[in-house]
């Protein structure tokens, strides 16, 4: 897609709300290291694991100084279902308008077969504290997991 956020770019603004239904914008995490993890689906096996991954990995990632948001389309009622369940300790915040993902080229139309259903494409974004993105992965297939580990490298190295 040619409007995908790419290594360099300003990674662009939003508020969404998260599981509390509190609108959280992207400047409110501005004085740490961010992962945004764009995910397809609440309660789908991949999107379970991956933002379990981040969980596990927390420690870790507080140590590089980051915080993790996840991200998907589905509403925030859900999305605290899905947080609850799994024991997310980080921010979920819903793109339930799709507004988000649009700005960063990563929504997958017709998801499924499903004519008119439009989700995010599983992606990752390591925006730095000056909101530039230093890190972009973004994959067409559903059921690939990023690379957890280069991720943290790219974490270490912005520091």
């Amino acid at each position: 897609m040619p409007n995908q956020i790419k290594v360099g770019n300003k990674a662009p603004g939003f508020t969404l709300p998260d599981t509390s239904l509190k609108l959280r914008s992207l400047r409110d995490f501005s004085s740490q290291n961010i992962v945004l993890a764009f995910f397809v689906n609440a309660f789908t096996s991949v999107c379970t694991k991956e933002m379990c991954a981040f969980r596990d990995s927390m420690a870790r990632l507080i140590d590089l100084k980051a915080q993790i948001i996840g991200i998907s389309v589905n509403d925030p009622f859900s999305n605290k279902a899905f947080a609850e369940k799994n024991k997310l300790v980080f921010p979920v915040l819903s793109d339930y308008n799709r507004e988000v993902i649009k700005l960063y080229g990563i929504e997958d139309s017709d998801f499924a077969d499903i004519k008119g259903y439009t989700v995010a494409k599983r992606s990752i974004f390591v925006v730095d504290k000056n909101s530039i993105v230093r890190y972009a992965w973004i994959t067409d297939n559903p059921s690939t997991e990023p690379d957890y580990h280069a991720v943290e490298e790219v974490l270490k190295k912005i520091g």
